[in-house]
């Protein structure tokens, strides 16, 4: 799956470059050129900081589900230590009276 994201980030960059490119060989002004640039530059960057918030959101709501996960969890396994203790030791107690 991370290869399927660099193929696609890989293919972005390359579509952003060439579109960079035809900008500046395009027969326009140097004004318009510039322009259609910063615009371009813009829109690069609001994608870039939203992709960021959306992936940044993401890896908080993960972690608070990992996090409540692992919590859960562990109480079981303590819940079954302490039961596994207390089986033990009336285990012990059981087979020392028999004796």
């Amino acid at each position: 799956m991370s290869n399927t994201k660099g193929v696609a980030f890989a293919f972005l960059l390359g579509g952003a470059i060439g579109a960079g490119l035809a900008l500046i060989l395009a027969p326009a002004s140097g004004t318009e050129t510039r322009k259609k640039l910063k615009d371009g530059i813009d829109d690069a960057g609001d994608w870039a900081k939203d992709t960021y918030q959306d992936a940044r959101g993401k890896v908080s709501e993960s972690t608070g589900k990992v996090k409540a996960f692992v919590s859960e969890k562990r109480e079981d396994l303590h819940s079954a230590f302490e039961a596994g203790k207390e089986a033990y030791s009336r285990g012990k107690e059981r087979l020392s009276g028999e004796s």
